[in-house]
């Protein structure tokens, strides 16, 4: 059974920083994408990255350049390193896992993965 649990969110001013983290377990370590999905007030979920067993990384155009998304394979841990935060950043992010590679999870069913975590808030203030 996959699991996975976020942490790090907070509050952060414009312009600021924050690292997500996320333990995940259950996942097909041969093949995999693991990522952070988020949601704002109102709007529908958005993909933000991914990452897979291939070692290849997706980002959502919005957060190029400011995201990174890292894993660590030896502790099974997901980061996301956001920095250069904006107050449109705001949202409930979701880590988030499914048993294929990220160009079938993201470009070809649209960052839709097959488990998502409980999520952690984060919010940026200008």
């Amino acid at each position: 059974q996959v699991q996975l649990l976020e942490s790090g969110g907070g509050s952060v001013q414009s312009g600021g920083s924050l690292r997500l983290s996320c333990a995940a377990s259950g996942y097909d370590a041969s093949k995999y994408c693991l990522g952070w999905i988020r949601q704002a007030p109102g709007k529908e979920r958005e993909g933000v990255a991914g990452i897979d067993s291939d070692g290849l990384t997706s980002y959502v155009d919005s957060v190029k350049g400011r995201f990174t998304i890292s894993l660590d394979t030896a502790k099974n841990i997901v980061y996301l390193q956001m920095d250069s935060l904006k107050p449109e950043d705001t949202a409930m992010y979701y880590c988030a896992a499914d048993n294929d590679y990220c160009m079938y999870t993201v470009a070809w069913r649209g960052w839709a993965f097959g488990y998502l975590g409980q999520g952690t808030q984060v919010t940026v203030s200008s």
